[in-house]
């Protein structure tokens, strides 16, 4: 039998949408419109003139170097890590997921600690990198690791409800009409995961380009180094160059809103498949 359809009172509606749009003015769209307006509040010119300082240009091209390196490799891994908690079972299958999901309790701080505290100077490994001319914490190798760390959960947790509910039955039937394993992932398994591994790179995307903790811990705040573009911000904070500060972070408001327009299309376009997926 159908549930009856809920129908609040019209005051009790009106109260709950007030609420609802008070919630996310205040919390999102105020900051949002803040961050714009101190941007350019004096104009264009300063805008794009506090965007093409050297150290900004830096920090802009490390942050896309970092994500373009921890994204495909967290795409790798969340596509294998899924692959083998969905399709087999295997002793630890609970371990594995536990673990994929460690970032999410682990505060960001804390792991760009245990990355110095293995990798620093005076860590377990990091004497013996450094006489090996190798060096990994204040260098690209920690922003990596840190930022793949912070951001390996986000597309294994979008793949493996999805791939558990879809089963075996058709990559083993691949298989049984003599498909290769990788024809099978290619023509069968991809096209079946497309929208949740997409789904799942825009989220790593945004959380990787945006990540401030773990970085920062790492970084050891290099200007035109080691600065990523929220770093970046902070220290023109801190020099009270609000402008500058306010224009590199309204380049990451619109890469954040970007990746929102993004998410809705994807959810609007594939309203099926994330409904079975959830």
């Amino acid at each position: 039998m159908t549930a009856p359809h809920l129908r609040e009172p019209a005051p009790v509606r009106a109260a709950l949408l007030a609420v609802a749009l008070l919630y996310l003015g205040l919390m999102l769209l105020l900051p949002l419109g803040t961050v714009l307006f101190e941007a350019f509040r004096q104009g264009v010119a300063a805008w794009a003139s506090a965007v093409r300082q050297p150290d900004a240009l830096a920090a802009i091209r490390l942050t896309l170097l970092v994500a373009a390196i921890s994204v495909p490799l967290n795409m790798v891994f969340g596509i294998a890590a899924a692959w083998a908690i969905a399709k087999y079972r295997f002793p630890g299958k609970q371990l594995l997921v536990t673990l994929i999901e460690l970032p999410f309790s682990v505060s960001p701080v804390v792991s760009g600690l245990v990355f110095v505290m293995l990798f620093g100077a005076s860590g377990w490994f990091g004497p013996f990198l450094q006489d090996r001319g190798v060096q990994i914490v204040f260098a690209l190798p920690g922003l990596i690791l840190a930022t793949v760390f912070v951001t390996f959960p986000y597309i294994a947790r979008q793949l493996i409800p999805l791939m558990a509910t879809q089963g075996r039955a058709e990559e083993e039937a691949a298989l049984t009409l003599g498909a290769s394993g990788w024809q099978a992932f290619r023509r069968i398994t991809l096209p079946n995961i497309r929208f949740a591994l997409l789904y799942g790179v825009l989220l790593c995307n945004a959380r990787a380009m945006g990540e401030f903790g773990a970085v920062s811990v790492v970084s050891g705040h290099i200007r035109g180094e080691t600065n990523t573009m929220p770093l970046h911000v902070e220290v023109l904070y801190n020099d009270y160059d609000f402008v500058g500060a306010f224009a590199v972070a309204s380049l990451l408001a619109l890469l954040a809103l970007v990746t929102l327009a993004l998410r809705g299309l994807l959810e609007w376009r594939h309203r099926d498949e994330l409904a079975v997926r959830r």
